[in-house]
């Protein structure tokens, strides 16, 4: 029980070997999770945990019903069933998840969000619990956050030019780089890359986040703490008087926010944050939206990045097919400025094996859109012009769409053209 209570849980080595010998597969997993069903809690917990690592995943959720209880892992951004057990099951389970999060165990009628460490594989992985009442009780996610799957600027899968123009970005001594998009489109990825790449001895890197994800070497790493006054924008005031040489705000959610971190990409600072919008031109409307004015936003802003999430095709069952006469018109029509597709004339699609989950895809990629602002771009700012003319001249000028980028990756088979539709339309 003590554990438990301290908020760490240890895998041994010995366990994190079996573990790994023992789930390739999500069928594995429910196995195991099952036959220990009605064994020790804690090790059900410890293979919750181990699956979901195990199988690249990001979350753990616990779902009951009026009957019995669901539990789903999040794999690739999609949700798989992993087991149905009963309420008396979930009820030690519960107990125990809460304990372990320092959640309150006599509250079951308020959301609360705790957290624990745990070990596994020499490596110490945070999870983050959420816990929400429902109808039929406590519905439970646990959020992974392994710091293995941070990944390099390298990493993105990005095009070699976009590579070559972020690469550019983030050495600029000032101004704004802002990545945007949904939830769970991989902004945090992003900007993570962003700044292990700037992160130097002769610099100094200041981050204000809510919450802090994972823990950068070299960097100085703060976390918002509303109930003391320590918001995005009180926080950012106070970095900057930390003379710092480039700053990352985790989240520009307010008016305040977006005027200090204009300011501070005005007087010298490389700036780093994101934006909930759907694409890169509407970031400029969102911020006029927030009360930042047009004379601030056009000269502060280098470029804003617009990105999405998509499977990549599994290589263990990929196949390939012949592109239709319809679809190759599409690909010549979209693609017309951007790529050359002479040549090309199959594309991926899935099957589903042991190794994907019968699913077909097994990973994910990022695709993105990155808008430049040149003298041109910042003076149709400045002229209050709709984000559809920004986007119109942008185009004119070469930028490249989510969604062309995502056709580009179909024909260079890393994901499929269902997978682009269901994404980016």
């Amino acid at each position: 029980m003590e554990e438990a209570i301290v908020g760490e849980l240890n895998i041994s080595k010995e366990e994190s070997q079996f573990f790994n010998d023992n789930i390739k597969h999500l069928k594995n997993a429910e196995d195991l999770f099952l036959n220990n069903l009605d064994k020790d809690v804690t090790n059900l917990i410890k293979i919750l945990i181990a699956s979901i690592i195990i199988l690249k995943g990001s979350d753990i959720h616990i779902e009951p019903e009026e009957e019995l209880v669901e539990i789903r892992l999040r794999i690739d951004g999609m949700l798989v069933n992993l087991a149905k057990i009963n309420l008396q099951n979930y009820k030690k389970l519960l107990s125990r998840i809460k304990l372990l999060s320092r959640l309150k165990l006599n509250i079951e009628k308020e959301a609360q969000d705790g957290r624990f460490s745990i070990n596994f594989d020499a490596s110490e992985i945070e999870i983050r619990t959420s816990s929400l009442p429902s109808e039929y009780g406590e519905s439970i996610v646990m959020r992974v956050l392994n710091p293995k799957n941070l990944i390099s600027l390298e990493e993105l899968g990005l095009r070699s030019d976009l590579e070559k123009l972020f690469n550019e970005e983030i050495q600029k001594p000032n101004g704004m780089i802002i990545v945007t998009g949904p939830t769970g489109s991989g902004k945090t990825t992003t900007l993570y890359a962003f700044l292990k790449k700037i992160s130097r001895p002769e610099n100094k890197v200041i981050t204000i986040e809510d919450p802090i994800e994972y823990h950068l070497e070299g960097i100085t790493q703060t976390q918002v703490d509303e109930k003391k006054g320590y918001d995005f924008a009180n926080g950012l005031r106070s970095i900057v008087r930390q003379d710092p040489d480039a700053i990352l705000v985790g989240e520009i959610r307010d008016k305040e926010t977006a005027e200090t971190a204009i300011q501070a990409a005005l007087t010298g600072h490389l700036v780093l944050s994101t934006l909930h919008t759907i694409g890169a031109t509407q970031s400029i409307a969102r911020l006029e939206a927030l009360g930042e004015i047009a004379t601030n936003i056009a000269p502060a802003i280098n470029i804003v990045i617009a990105q999405r999430l998509v499977r990549k095709v599994c290589p263990h069952c990929m196949k390939l097919r012949d592109i239709t006469e319809e679809e190759l018109k599409m690909f010549e029509r979209e693609l017309s400025n951007n790529f050359t597709i002479k040549g090309i004339k199959q594309i991926a699609e899935v099957e589903g094996c042991e190794f994907c989950n019968n699913t077909g895809y097994k990973g994910r990629v990022g695709i993105f859109e990155a808008l430049v602002l040149d003298d041109e771009l910042k003076d149709i700012i400045l002229s209050s012009s709709s984000p559809t003319q920004l986007k119109e001249k942008a185009l004119e000028k070469g930028m490249t769409t989510i969604r062309q980028d995502g056709l580009i990756k179909v024909l260079n088979k890393e994901t499929t053209l269902e997978e682009i539709k269901r994404v980016a339309g």
